[in-house]
């Protein structure tokens, strides 16, 4: 999947569309993408009619202590993983109080992967206001850089598609 900064502008704003036209806020839990997702959808004017906040969860303590991820949780299953991801949306839309919330956390690399979480692993997850959450693993080739874009491209087409 390659992904420019026009793919990623457009992703945005297609969720943006939405979430807007729904009367939706939104909220982000990013590990591996450092803030990425608010990002793209904050670049867009009037995007605080639907962007409520983003939260950058980098470290396992920032998981636990923001976000209520349970430390048993992250011992036994690792930050990369559908529990965590799952937990982090929930926590998310719990202290922000945002009707919709997506999680990341990957191995962006080009370090820190292992053969049973490789570099290229990203986990998601989303929910919304019916407080089902949705979560996928994805694989993505590339450089740091591009697994990250990949992520972000990821995460905001899937809400999109949760939403529509």
């Amino acid at each position: 999947m390659s992904t420019n900064d026009t793919a990623l502008t457009d992703a945005a704003n297609a969720l943006g569309d939405l979430l807007r036209e729904r009367g939706l806020t939104m909220t982000t839990a990013e590990s591996c993408t450092g803030g990425w997702v608010a990002k793209v959808l904050t670049d867009r004017p009037g995007s605080s009619d639907y962007v409520h906040s983003g939260l950058v969860v980098y470290a396992n303590e920032a998981k636990s202590g923001l976000l209520g991820v349970g430390e048993d949780m992250l011992a036994e299953h690792g930050a990369v993983s559908e529990p965590v991801v799952r937990a982090m949306v929930s926590g998310a839309r719990r202290v922000t109080g945002a009707d919709v919330a997506v999680a990341i956390s990957g191995v962006a690399g080009p370090g820190g992967g292992t053969d049973d979480k490789p570099v290229g692993l990203v986990w998601f997850a989303w929910g919304g206001p019916d407080d089902a959450v949705q979560a996928q693993a994805a694989r993505f080739d590339g450089d740091r850089d591009a697994v990250r874009r990949q992520s972000v491209r990821f995460a905001l087409e899937s809400v999109t598609r949760s939403l529509w």
